[in-house]
């Protein structure tokens, strides 16, 4: 039996409206940051959200938990949508979710403690009393690797991946059912992205955590989720599970992000054409798909019409994709053979 669906954002738009010219001419612009969104996340699947920087997804992640505004769409937690809750309503959603952000130092204060960063969430969300706190804090602290003597430290007495291991500990204060991590490995040594990844495998699994987890790797990526979404231009082009999507890519850009995984081995030759230009300005963006003025494989229809998705699981927001316009005249893009994954992350 399949588990119960517990995230199911739908037609999530974000648009920040831009300053007039100084002249205050013309009309007043948008910059479509998200278009049109959807995703489901079912409880305890970790789904990831890939894509070049600027394509939208730390504002799909911040807007889905309300800590960015969101222009329209649905944001239902357990059937309930969250898209304008207000009152007891965002409260739900504060102790139901939780984000992990990027910059391990930037998202704890310099000047609180371990022991004070972690009980002000215990305090705020009334999970512990003041004699079961520190109880607590130190099971947080096992739970994500570290000793209690770290208790009475500051972020500027500990190394990035204590840091961030305490980010962890804070996200899980509130024991949410749904988290949301934003390249929150990003900024650390590559040893130490392997043990937090490893790590939060193991909490996704032990505690049944839905996740999103946004990145630029996607062979890390590939390691953590059950299923991978990529984003481009606030749109997502590609869905499914991440075999498939790694085995047989549905659309030219997915293809192109992971022929440009780097892989040691000096047998695998680089790709002859890698992906040309910059994707073009969210404030102006071209007609049909937004993809095709870097697409190698674009055709005329492609510059008129914005493709709708086509497949069951596995997904794809292109005319090449089974199921597209042109699928019945043999034009799919062909299959990756991408190296075998392993189970866990090996590190020094």
């Amino acid at each position: 039996m399949s588990a119960p669906v517990l995230l199911d954002v739908r037609n999530l738009s974000v648009k920040f409206p831009m300053a007039r010219s100084r002249m205050g001419l013309g009309p007043r612009r948008s910059l479509n940051a998200v278009s049109d969104v959807s995703m489901r996340v079912a409880a305890g699947e970790t789904v990831g959200l890939v894509g070049e920087s600027g394509s939208g997804k730390s504002t799909f992640g911040r807007a889905i938990l309300r800590l960015g505004e969101l222009t329209r769409g649905e944001v239902l937690l357990d059937g309930q949508d969250m898209a304008r809750a207000r009152g007891e309503d965002l409260a739900r959603l504060r102790r139901e979710t939780a984000m992990i952000f990027q910059d391990p130092y930037g998202s704890l204060n310099p000047r609180l403690t371990v022991r004070q960063a972690i009980g002000e969430v215990l305090h705020v969300h009334g999970k512990k009393g003041a004699a079961g706190r520190d109880a607590r804090i130190v099971e947080l602290l096992e739970l994500v690797g570290l000793d209690a003597t770290l208790m009475d430290r500051r972020p500027g007495d500990l190394s990035g991946g204590q840091c961030q291991r305490i980010g962890i500990a804070r996200a899980l204060a509130i024991e949410p059912r749904l988290i949301v991590a934003d390249e929150c490995v990003a900024a650390l040594d590559v040893s130490i992205q392997g043990q937090i990844i490893n790590l939060l495998m193991e909490l996704g699994q032990r505690m049944h955590l839905g996740m999103i987890f946004i990145a630029h790797d996607l062979a890390m990526v590939r390691r953590l989720c059950d299923r991978i979404a990529v984003m481009y231009l606030g749109r997502i082009v590609e869905e499914g599970p991440t075999e498939q999507v790694f085995k047989a890519p549905r659309h030219p850009y997915t293809r192109s992000l992971i022929e440009a995984i780097p892989e040691i081995d000096p047998a695998r030759m680089l790709p002859s054409a890698p992906l040309p230009g910059e994707p073009p300005s969210p404030v102006n963006l071209p007609e049909g798909c937004a993809f095709h003025p870097r697409c190698p494989l674009a055709r005329s229809e492609c510059r008129t019409a914005v493709p709708p998705f086509v497949g069951g699981a596995h997904r794809a927001a292109c005319i090449l994709a089974p199921g597209g316009r042109l699928n019945e005249v043999g034009e799919n893009l062909p299959e990756t053979t991408p190296a075998t994954p392993t189970e866990r992350i090996e590190t020094c």
